[in-house]
């Protein structure tokens, strides 16, 4: 039996938009940790990493006599990700309180917003390959964390850390638009590009910064929505496919068995690849939602909405535009070079000072993004600077060195920066022969030395061509211009 109470098949992953015969319905709910010094409704810092309870202020501990008070680098967090996603920015919202107990729920009741939140509409586009899609999002509303349940299983004891309770949230909510785990992960990846980019989340999905919760049922296409099932706390986006996929199977494996679908909070397990029921889902009504007393209705000016949208940078998706129409450059490579303003300020800058952008991004996107992921490393801390990578480029593009010559640079800057690239091309012998005479000669040679290919490729034989290339490169060491070597080769045997 499986821990969802169905005997335990094998699970195989179909891509396709219908998974035998059904349609994947999938929306989201993602609660981003906004980048504040203090919590939401206190002062108490957020810093992670605290000794537990060392962080937990009377307000935050529900203290007879504590009220809440608003924290403005919160509100000023949801009016850039309103404008970042094409939303509405209420200019009055309400807090309510969202009422169910848990040990880490001090209060009994969290301090959330409802019927009207603060971000209104909006929408994610992303690439998947070369189709543009589009996530309609519901709303985006502030609210206060909960604390964190401690379980020591060793000593049998529980207890509870409150020194996450009342940091700032946004739970950013999606329509139902997603038809598959490769769509949920792009919109997932997208979202969390997006608020990184405009600094309102670090985005760090290993300590709790970016929490998704992905709510998936199943359904004969055209037919009314299938019951839901969310699937909480996704802290990663391997195990997002990962848990999604096995929900979807295991949905179908139900109905196809008789079963009707209950709606429930449902945990992935990593280890057994499997989801398993945590709780029957609660709806609104549980929730016994109504306005907060202690909080006044949320009051943004129109100015200060425009001060914001004046300090806002350009976002990922117009700036991969910007980057097809001004270099040139592929959507893919755009796409992939707008994965953070690090990435896309190095090729900037690299472009800026070798004037090669399709050069720049497949070094960028190729060997320099290969050597960082070997060494565990974001760009910003890449040893090459961007000047230098384009001097290397520049080289390249001249023909003074070839493409593995680059690559051999590349490898002595990596760990030794402050070399000098034009002294490295000559004491190691990286510079390319364009001399023509110098390459007719060495030309004449290798076919006197390989007669038997010549009259190969005279009979017909295309790889006697190639042979004669690598004979050729061979005898020049790797020295001589691929291009220039073939094109006078060509010359030689017509």
């Amino acid at each position: 039996m499986s821990k969802n109470g169905s005997t335990s098949k094998t699970l195989s992953i179909d891509p396709s938009p219908l998974v035998q015969g059904y349609e994947v319905v999938i929306g989201f709910e993602t609660h981003a940790q906004l980048l504040t010094n203090s919590k939401i409704f206190s002062r108490a810092s957020t810093h992670f990493g605290a000794n537990p309870n060392t962080q937990a202020c009377a307000v935050d501990l529900a203290l007879p006599g504590a009220l809440p008070v608003m924290n403005k680098r919160a509100v000023e967090c949801a009016i850039r990700l309103g404008l970042a996603l094409g939303s509405h920015v209420a200019h009055r919202s309400i807090f309510a309180r969202k009422n169910y107990f848990y040990p880490d729920l001090p209060k009994g009741y969290q301090i959330s917003q409802f019927e009207i939140p603060v971000v209104q509409g909006g929408q994610v586009s992303f690439y998947m390959g070369t189709t543009l899609k589009s996530v309609r999002l519901v709303r985006a509303h502030l609210e206060e964390d909960a604390g964190k349940s401690l379980h020591e299983d060793f000593v049998g004891l529980s207890g509870i850390d409150l020194n996450r309770a009342g940091t700032p949230l946004l739970e950013i909510v999606t329509e139902p638009d997603m038809r598959s785990s490769q769509e949920a992960v792009a919109y997932a990846k997208e979202l969390h590009k997006i608020v990184t980019w405009i600094q309102v989340c670090d985005g760090n999905m290993q300590e709790g910064s970016f929490r998704c919760d992905a709510n998936v049922s199943v359904r004969k296409p055209g037919a009314a929505l299938g019951t839901r099932r969310e699937i909480k706390n996704l802290n990663s986006f391997k195990f997002m496919q990962q848990a999604i996929d096995y929900e979807v199977r295991w949905q179908i494996e139900q109905i196809e068995e008789g079963r009707a679908i209950e709606q429930a909070t449902v945990l992935f397990d990593p280890e057994s690849g499997e989801t398993r029921s945590m709780r029957t889902k609660e709806d609104a009504a549980d929730y016994r939602y109504f306005p907060d007393p202690d909080l006044p209705p949320l009051v943004i000016a129109p100015e200060w909405i425009e001060e914001i949208r004046g300090s806002m940078p350009e976002l990922p998706r117009t700036m991969a535009e910007r980057f097809v129409n001004t270099y040139g450059l592929p959507e893919y490579d755009a796409t992939t070079l707008t994965q953070s303003q690090q990435m896309a300020s190095y090729f900037e800058a690299t472009v800026k000072d070798c004037g090669q952008p399709k050069l720049a991004s497949n070094w960028i996107m190729g060997e320099l993004s290969r050597k960082l992921n070997e060494e565990n490393i974001q760009i910003d801390r890449c040893p090459v600077e961007s000047h230098q990578l384009a001097e290397v480029i520049s080289n390249i593009a001249r023909g003074d060195i070839s493409n593995n010559s680059g690559k051999v640079l590349l490898d002595i800057l990596w760990s030794d920066p402050k070399a000098s690239i034009s002294a490295l091309i000559e004491s190691k012998g990286l510079r390319q022969v364009n001399d023509s005479g110098a390459l007719e000669k060495l030309i004449d040679e290798v076919l006197a030395a390989n007669v038997e290919n010549v009259a190969q490729f005279k009979a017909g034989k295309e790889k006697a061509f190639n042979a004669l290339i690598g004979q050729a490169m061979k005898a020049s060491k790797g020295q001589a211009n691929p291009q220039q070597l073939t094109e006078l080769l060509k010359k030689k045997l017509a």
